[in-house]
């Protein structure tokens, strides 16, 4: 990918999707230089796009503490019995019927308070993009089962917002590490004080270090394998 490096980033840029990326890494390598070795080494990252709406929040709240396989089976099972699923079709379904799709009691009703309060426009993600981030998030976490990392990471992928980071995210630590080649790894706190540099793009910092993250985890994983 070829980057045009800007001479000054904008201070408030535009959501990231496929066309706007690769504008937004010249912006952060202008930032930071590790970076720029990131992208050489591995290439830029994968949006993970999802559509903002009623699906995508339920999928964030049905893979909470719970493997990636695991939550795959609960979401195939969910598709087969609700279709469209959308909050007036996901209310129909009883406590007996969630159940067998292996939703917990507690993830059911964190579902519920999700449709309901979509259906009573409490929750109208159609005007988030009006809102700014402390503002959407603070709307977002309102529901039941949603915290300020769900929030942000709806916010990230769903509506490509570009400066929202949630330093909570584990992985985002080990990428950091890894990016910045520390001893150990920074903690949530630190890993906000270190994310100020990449203002107005963190989102897209996150990105990078989820990518370094994931793609370094595959390469130790090949090179310690006999």
């Amino acid at each position: 990918m070829q980057l045009r490096t800007p001479l000054e980033p904008p201070a408030h840029p535009g959501p990231i999707d496929a066309a706007s990326l690769p504008a937004a890494l010249a912006a952060l390598v202008a930032l930071d230089g590790d970076f720029h070795l990131a992208l050489e080494s591995l290439g830029p990252p994968p949006l993970r796009y999802r559509p903002p709406g009623f699906e995508t929040l339920l999928r964030i709240i049905v893979a909470q503490q719970v493997s990636l396989a695991s939550a795959a089976a609960i979401w195939g099972r969910l598709e087969a019995a609700c279709r469209p699923i959308e909050p007036a079709d996901f209310l129909k379904l009883d406590e007996s019927a969630l159940r067998a799709c292996g939703f917990s009691w507690q993830k059911a009703n964190y579902g519920r308070s999700l449709a309901e309060l979509m259906l009573s426009g409490q929750l109208d993600l159609a005007a988030f993009d009006l809102l700014d981030d402390e503002t959407a998030i603070a709307q977002l976490t309102q529901v039941k089962g949603l915290g300020r990392w769900s929030a942000e990471v709806y916010l990230l992928f769903s509506h490509g917002r570009p400066d929202v980071f949630p330093a909570a995210d584990v992985g985002l630590m080990i990428g950091a590490q890894r990016l910045k080649r520390l001893e150990t790894r920074p903690d949530a706190k630190e890993l906000v004080a270190m994310a100020e540099a990449w203002r107005p793009y963190r989102a897209v910092a996150a990105r990078m270090l989820w990518h370094l993250r994931k793609v370094s985890a595959v390469a130790d994983d090949q090179v310690t394998k006999p």
